[in-house]
């Protein structure tokens, strides 16, 4: 069995993951951008090793912050995770939903030519976007944080071929909740986040990887950056790094919405074990 638990930021993927893992004996592959990075701890709110819980999670940590890894890569590393586990339940957790369907579905790589006009870029993250830039040429000159930019130089070249064909039988478990409640979460993330030393985590990173693609881009990183850089003050950045995460978590539901065939879940966060049973119980009645 695979599941694959999506949702938008802050919105309780993790929690629900080990649970599942737990009673289903299951292994993880984390499919969020920026925790597959090495020492990028809390600014992408990656579970601690107490939260994992001693379960097996792969792709997390997997590679260091100067390293460019693409969505190609990701692809890769997942297929093979999944090829090499065929009598094991797999569960794909975290938000950045064109890694879970380059990961899933017959999403090749080639070098068709792509009419830009049937491709709607705005349901991408800028990441996300310079990740499709860096696949189509690794030499992409387009800044990364420039979006626009980086949208007109997909559409002048070749882009993925995007099939619907699922390639594994798939269970889509979305965590939702209402925009008030989740911007509320969002905020208070991003508080704790500094309470815990985001900035401290910014600026070792900065020193010690000053180049590094994936710190100028991630949100609650470039953000800080800016600050470091005397670009913007530290008050600016820290409310920056929430409207940045609220903006992302809509796109993250437009991709979800179009994209994949996602069952939703409203969280209940006064007890959240009410979630998990309802969870349970839909996976049962599609297994059985």
């Amino acid at each position: 069995m695979i599941l694959a638990i999506v949702g938008p930021t802050g919105v309780g993927k993790t929690k629900l993951s080990i649970s599942l893992a737990k009673k289903y004996h299951a292994l993880i592959i984390n499919c969020d951008a920026v925790q597959v990075y090495r020492e990028l701890n809390i600014g992408s709110a990656k579970a601690t090793k107490e939260e994992q819980e001693n379960i097996k999670h792969y792709l997390l940590d997997w590679v260091s912050p100067d390293t460019i890894y693409t969505v190609y890569d990701y692809q890769k590393d997942a297929r093979q995770i999944i090829s090499e586990n065929p009598d094991r339940n797999i569960i794909l957790v975290g938000g950045t939903g064109l890694y879970l369907k380059a990961a899933l579905y017959d999403y090749q790589f080639t070098e068709e030519k792509a009419n830009s006009s049937k491709i709607d870029y705005e349901q991408y993250s800028t990441p996300e976007l310079y990740n499709m830039c860096l696949q189509k040429d690794s030499n992409c000159p387009v800044h990364p944080h420039n979006r626009q930019r980086l949208i007109r130089f997909l559409s002048r070249e070749q882009t993925p071929h995007n099939s619907s064909k699922m390639l594994y039988d798939t269970i889509f478990i979305g965590l939702t909740t209402n925009r008030d409640n989740l911007y509320s979460i969002i905020n208070k993330r991003v508080d704790e986040m500094f309470m815990s030393g985001l900035l401290e985590e910014v600026k070792t990173l900065y020193q010690k990887y000053p180049q590094s693609q994936v710190l100028k881009t991630a949100i609650g990183y470039k953000e800080l950056i800016g600050y470091l850089d005397n670009q913007i003050t530290l008050e600016e950045a820290k409310e920056l790094i929430k409207k940045n995460s609220r903006h992302y978590a809509k796109r993250q539901y437009t991709f979800f919405h179009h994209q994949l065939p996602i069952n939703w879940f409203n969280v209940n966060y006064e007890n959240f074990n009410t979630t998990i049973q309802e969870v349970e119980e839909f996976i049962e009645k599609k297994q059985f």
